[in-house]
């Protein structure tokens, strides 16, 4: 029986699309495989959650995922420590970070690479601190995964991993939690993402201010952690009454927005693959998205493409969908088909096979 130890310090409920691949992959994880018995290293916070959706045990690390210092400590040396002590054969860190260096072999998930291809978006001293860990985990690792071809290409270029390296694991679509359907509103954008400068929303809201308030929609912003940063653009820009700004909301409470919304609006400059257009989508609700390369391998022909710098043309892509039911229509049967094609089952199935590969290959401590 071969032993995973899965890396779990970065769970705390607040952290997005990283825990929604954990949790996606490891609920179709089975807890009777035959031949991998799973173990999760947990941060405090998710230790007091609990992992209802993790095929195993989980172990308290001890160690805050809210606290950027105790949890870097921990990902570069006590989850080395912890797969020695257990037993371990093989390492998931599956949400970018791991060890310094590892007697066990390492399998690190990679999502993205903004703090290096980006770093104006990233504060300066924690950006050079991220990519110091993500070059430090890349090296140890056995296999890298990652969520996109762009990603990939980045992993490639930057952190100078050979592509027979680098295994792409697209994300998927989770499966929508209302039995009931539900009617969408006829004029509620949605926009979903936490309030890092490349999300873009401060153009979005530009874009808004541009549409003449007999023709404006309501913009229904989740994702903020305490005093919202947009709250003063909203205001500056005489919004108050067009748009709402929601905290980081649950699975379900997402889920209806989704569902009722005339379409979702995702004006980043950057993503590692972008996972809202495709919840949108797998709901049938219509996504104009930015022209951005990893958006097209998400997207497809499902999504309206903007140039995310572009208020006006942002402006006149919300007019034009809101203006035609006939092309949302076209667009919710085309996302649909599209969010058909990405299969959380074949993402775990392939990060459980890169697992076993890993295993199989002795490593030498550095």
């Amino acid at each position: 029986m071969t032993r995973v130890l899965v890396d779990l310090l970065f769970f705390t409920g607040r952290k997005g699309g990283m825990e929604s691949y954990a949790r996606e992959i490891y609920s179709r994880l089975a807890a009777d495989d035959p031949e991998l018995e799973y173990v999760a290293f947990a941060s405090s916070e998710l230790a007091v959650q609990g992992a209802p959706w993790f095929p195993g045990r989980v172990i308290d690390s001890g160690v805050s995922g809210e606290d950027r210092i105790a949890w870097a400590r921990g990902e570069l040396f006590a989850v080395s420590r912890a797969a020695r002590r257990l037993g371990a054969h093989v390492v998931h860190c599956p949400a970018n970070f791991g060890p310094l260096r590892s007697r066990v072999p390492v399998v690190l998930t990679v999502h993205d690479l903004l703090a290096f291809r980006h770093p104006e978006y990233v504060p300066g001293a924690y950006s050079r601190v991220l990519r110091t860990m993500i070059r430090a985990a890349a090296r140890t690792a056995r296999r890298i995964l990652t969520v996109s071809a762009a990603s990939r290409d980045d992993i490639v270029e930057f952190l100078g991993v050979p592509a027979g390296r680098v295994v792409v694991t697209p994300l998927a679509g989770s499966a929508p939690s209302a039995v009931e359907p539900i009617p969408r509103r006829p004029a509620q954008l949605l926009a979903v993402g936490n309030r890092m400068p490349h999300k873009g929303f401060e153009t979005l809201l530009d874009a808004l201010a541009r549409i003449e308030p007999a023709h404006r929609p309501t913009l229904v912003i989740t994702g903020s952690h305490g005093d919202d940063p947009l709250a003063p653009v909203v205001e500056r820009l005489g919004l108050g009454g067009h748009v709402d700004l929601r905290r980081w909301l649950r699975p379900d409470e997402l889920d209806r927005l989704y569902a009722e919304s005339t379409a979702l609006v995702f004006p980043t400059r950057f993503e590692g693959f972008g996972l809202p257009p495709l919840e949108a989508m797998s709901r049938g609700c219509p996504v104009i998205v930015s022209d951005i390369p990893v958006l097209h391998e998400v997207a497809g022909d499902a999504a309206v493409y903007v140039d995310p710098a572009d208020p006006d043309a942002i402006a006149r892509a919300i007019r034009a969908v809101l203006d035609s039911p006939a092309e949302r229509e076209r667009m919710s049967r085309a996302g649909l088909a599209r969010a058909a094609a990405f299969s959380w089952e074949r993402t775990a199935a392939a990060t459980r096979a890169a697992l076993l590969g890993a295993a199989s290959v002795p490593v030498t401590e550095p």
